[in-house]
């Protein structure tokens, strides 16, 4: 892996890195926040994976992140949300599907399948790559943002034990019930809907999948909310089956970064309890 940007960060390294992705065949973007603590040892890992239409520069130039990181001595992975180039298909006229929308899922159809595996990029191929390359330890935990909350969500319910926490920002909660989520899993997956349940973290609680710590924080003024987020169908399957998750309405907050960064050091700080204990 290439190291192409580097800028010193409250004591710490914030850096951008491309590398060849083997599962999604194309030239991939990350970056990475190590804190001071890694300079004297291996340190815990937080992925955090962002929505619709970011790259890896939206969190790191936004979210204020970092300065919790460092506080807490956890090294901020931030992937981009999809394979790039001119070979990767895409749909240019739409924001919802293609680069910039890889839905971290595992695509089956043709012509997504060759490049948009997202949901094996982001859980295996390059945690073992940052893992190997940086002072990290395999003590991982997850977080999003909207599809990027969707992302977090399904990769820690279907692997248990992998993550030690999950946490979201207003996530794509039940995508086989809304536009977002039908259109690019009809797109990646094909028409056999039985086979969307499995990548929508509404539907995996409601089979009985196992659950790390929980937390949830949704803008009660986001203008997603009703139509694309579904978080009352989160709260209605959390309380069905006992999930002792927290999940908090926040009022007046919308769908932005400014919603994000009031509330990223309490999940920083959630993350960091269940990665340091």
């Amino acid at each position: 892996m290439k190291n192409t940007e580097q800028t010193r960060d409250f004591g710490g390294w914030l850096k951008r890195f491309e590398h060849t992705s083997t599962v999604c065949q194309c030239d991939m973007t990350f970056s990475v926040y190590l804190p001071p603590q890694a300079e004297e040892s291996k340190v815990p890992v937080l992925y955090y994976l962002s929505g619709l239409t970011c790259t890896d520069d939206n969190v790191r130039t936004k979210a204020g992140a970092q300065r919790y990181a460092a506080e807490h001595g956890i090294a901020l992975v931030m992937p981009d949300t999809s394979p790039r180039g001119d070979a990767v298909h895409d749909e240019p006229e739409r924001y919802d599907l293609g680069m910039g929308a890889g839905f971290y899922v595992n695509a089956t159809q043709t012509p997504w399948a060759p490049h948009y595996q997202m949901f094996d990029y982001v859980n295996h191929e390059l945690p073992a790559l940052i893992e190997a390359n940086l002072p990290v330890t395999d003590a991982r935990s997850i977080c999003g943002h909207s599809m990027g909350g969707h992302g977090a969500m399904i990769s820690a319910l279907k692997q248990p034990g992998r993550y030690r926490s999950v946490s979201a920002f207003a996530p794509i909660a039940n995508p086989v019930n809304c536009a977002w989520g039908e259109g690019c899993f009809g797109a990646y997956l094909g028409d056999d809907q039985s086979e969307w349940k499995n990548w929508d973290s509404t539907c995996l609680l409601e089979a009985g999948a196992e659950c790390p710590p929980l937390l949830v924080d949704q803008g009660g003024g986001d203008n997603f909310l009703e139509a694309q987020l579904s978080f009352p169908a989160l709260q209605a399957v959390c309380k069905s089956k006992g999930i002792d998750a927290t999940l908090r309405l926040q009022e007046h907050y919308d769908h932005s970064y400014h919603f994000i960064s009031s509330f990223i050091g309490e999940h920083i700080a959630f993350h960091a309890k269940h990665l340091t204990d």
